[in-house]
């Protein structure tokens, strides 16, 4: 299979847009699953922690690959930190608080390894060249990684950052408006695995939030987008997570949760609801990416655009009576209409 063309296929300055991949797995930890990446797209194999290592250099850039938790890690906040005085006894005091915490979080990795997932961070990869990461997916089934549907009690997911072709708000909002509308039916082609329906991780938005944002009259400007989705949205776990695109945006806008460190600032949108389908053939990138695009073309169709948000806010605001009748009188065309 082969990645479909998005109707806007550079970005901003011209290039091919990329795409970032981000996929949980169990069944390989991640010394083994360095090794598996830098045996296929070459490059150096790095420690940085002993759960976190790096493959560096390859031709896309750097992999990540660690224990999904940031309790097996350090903490870059106090590995950064300074000792409070400058005297000797208080920087022996600082370094046995390094070594303790270092070592704390290294004994965590070990007892949860096998418990919590293996994650894997690709770097940005052209869309036309998501066929040769797809590469990746194929050899972690190969190698005994397990995904979404190998037990009740995996929720693991794939998440794609498609690189924004624009940064105005007028066509983010535009993708918003499209991926609500398709949001039912690409939970309906996915076949959203139970236990990740049950987690909150892609939760949807809410029904109030979504009729406010395809109202034909909602028109924000970029700081009122971003209010509205706080004011909605204060978690991170939604399908469509707007956060990093919003803090690459405005790094410094006033709200606490664009100071969580878990929000990296991107020029993407932080799709979050394939499921993690190691075991089906065929699954990769490519075919999660190909329904996305169908996100982004009903996005680039104003005029089909308009029209379905405007009957989804009348359907939706109409009252329950109303409704039922409108299910009937179709309930009725479908009996009586010829097989």
């Amino acid at each position: 299979m082969l990645p479909q063309s998005p109707p806007e296929p550079l970005n901003v300055q011209g290039r091919t847009r990329r795409v970032g991949a981000e996929i949980e797995f169990a069944g390989l930890p991640p010394q083994q699953t360095g090794e598996l990446v830098r045996n296929l797209f070459g490059g150096e194999l790095k420690l940085v922690s002993p759960h976190r290592l790096r493959v560096e250099a390859t031709r896309w850039g750097d992999f990540v690959i660690e224990l999904d938790t940031q309790y097996a890690h350090p903490d870059a906040r106090l590995l950064e930190a300074l000792p409070r005085h400058d005297t000797e006894w208080e920087r022996q005091r600082h370094q046995m608080r390094l070594d303790f915490h270092n070592k704390t979080r290294e004994l965590i990795g070990d007892v949860v390894t096998g418990l919590v997932p293996t994650e894997i961070v690709c770097p940005p990869v052209p869309w036309n060249e998501l066929a040769e990461l797809d590469a990746l997916f194929a050899a972690l089934h190969a190698h005994g990684a397990k995904g979404t549907d190998a037990s009740l009690l995996y929720g693991f997911g794939l998440h794609l950052n498609p690189e924004a072709a624009s940064l105005e708000p007028e066509a983010i909002l535009r993708h918003f408006r499209a991926f609500l509308l398709m949001a039912a039916w690409l939970r309906k082609e996915i076949d959203i695995d139970i236990t990740r329906e049950v987690l909150p991780h892609a939760n949807p938005f809410p029904k109030h939030y979504a009729l406010k944002v395809l109202d034909p009259d909602y028109a924000p400007d970029l700081d009122t987008l971003i209010a509205d989705y706080i004011s909605f949205n204060p978690t991170r776990n939604r399908e469509l997570d707007l956060y990093p695109l919003f803090a690459h945006l405005c790094p410094d806008y006033p709200d606490e949760l664009f100071r969580n460190n878990l929000i990296k600032p991107r020029p993407t949108y932080h799709y979050r609801l394939p499921n993690a389908q190691l075991s089906q053939r065929g699954w990769g990138a490519v075919v999660e990416w190909n329904r996305w695009v169908a996100v982004e073309r009903l996005a680039a169709d104003r005029k089909e655009l308009d029209g379905r948000a405007s009957r989804y806010v009348n359907l939706h605001t109409q009252s329950l009576m109303t409704r039922m009748v409108g299910r009937l009188r179709n309930w009725i065309k479908e009996v009586r209409s010829p097989s």
